[in-house]
């Protein structure tokens, strides 16, 4: 059975995420990000969002462990920028419904949600750059960079949140993922 760690940001869907994967029949469990690297245990690593980027404990650490990562919101933020992108604040600011354009209808992750999708996300800090190696996989009017993607690594990003039920493909990108580390 496939193995997903979601590892806690201190944001206030980590619940969900856990739950939608364990509905999936997935083996999973929620660790906190201050567990050390070389205790966990798993197929692929979920990076849940949170509050602040100055408390990621010890996610840059995860990111080297030879795991697929799907990183949500913050966790996507934390991945571009300990892997050389840039971060910022939004210019939208809180949650919104809003609807996202798929640029890769290739994209392991995302891209059979194409052409569009309907999500709900938080725009107070976003990626404004990929990493090295990264594509940008989504766009949305009010957020340049709503997916991405390095599938070489194995390591994806969303700024929504496919774990509430106000974003009508979420559990599809979840399947996906787990499809990825299968």
């Amino acid at each position: 059975m496939t193995r997903i760690v979601v590892v806690d940001n201190h944001g206030q869907f980590t619940h969900l995420e856990h739950r939608a994967l364990r509905d999936m029949g997935v083996e999973t469990e929620i660790i906190d990000n201050t567990t050390p690297a070389e205790e966990i245990d798993a197929d692929g690593l979920v990076l849940s969002g949170g509050p602040d980027i100055e408390n990621i404990g010890n996610c840059a650490d995860y990111l080297d462990l030879d795991v697929p990562v799907l990183g949500i919101c913050l966790g996507m933020q934390v991945v571009a920028d300990e892997l050389g992108g840039r971060v910022g604040e939004g210019e939208y600011g809180g949650y919104a419904d809003v609807t996202v354009e798929i640029l890769d209808d290739e994209d392991p992750l995302v891209g059979s949600l194409a052409p569009e999708t309907r999500v709900w996300a938080s725009h107070a800090d976003e990626v404004k750059e990929v990493p090295e190696g990264f594509a940008r996989t989504a766009r949305s009017d009010v957020c340049g960079v709503e997916a991405m993607a390095d599938p070489d690594r194995d390591l994806y990003g969303v700024q929504w949140h496919p774990e509430v039920a106000h974003t009508e493909e979420g559990e599809e990108v979840f399947e996906n993922f787990r499809a990825v580390c299968e």
